[in-house]
């Protein structure tokens, strides 16, 4: 049964993966300056840049996951951005016990994410993608 549903829940799973990204980056673009001010708030240097390079990825690697284009490298960059904005954005370990839940809620919700973008990047897009139409 799960050879037959191989296809679809492999397109599934990427667009509710891209439902992630896709969606978050176009909101930092419309809200670019709030953006670069929560970027500065965790202390990161040159938060413009920071905020450019998360529109990218989100945006870039959104596209890329609905397109099954690239897939494999879409997921592995995003995974390694996940990680690494978990890791600073939620930082559940340096906060006041009262405060931890949410954010360590988050935090592990984007480890979850990242393992679901590692599965893809290492099985691929599936044959509903544009990868398989150019042959991987």
């Amino acid at each position: 049964m799960f050879t037959t549903l191989q296809n679809p829940l492999s397109l599934v799973g990427r667009l509710l993966l891209a439902l992630l990204f896709l969606p978050a980056g176009i909101a930092k673009i419309g809200g670019y300056a709030g953006t670069v001010g929560y970027i500065a708030s965790k202390g990161l240097p040159l938060p413009e840049v920071g905020a450019l390079v998360a529109i990218v990825v989100e945006v870039g690697g959104g596209l890329a996951l609905i397109a099954g284009f690239g897939t494999r490298f879409a997921a592995l960059g995003l995974a390694l951005f996940t990680l690494a904005a978990s890791v600073v954005f939620h930082n559940y370990w340096a906060l006041p016990a009262d405060q931890q839940m949410v954010q360590q809620l988050m935090f592990f919700k984007n480890i979850a994410v990242v393992g679901g973008l590692l599965t893809l990047a290492a099985w691929g897009a599936g044959a509903w993608s544009l990868d398989a139409r150019r042959g991987r």
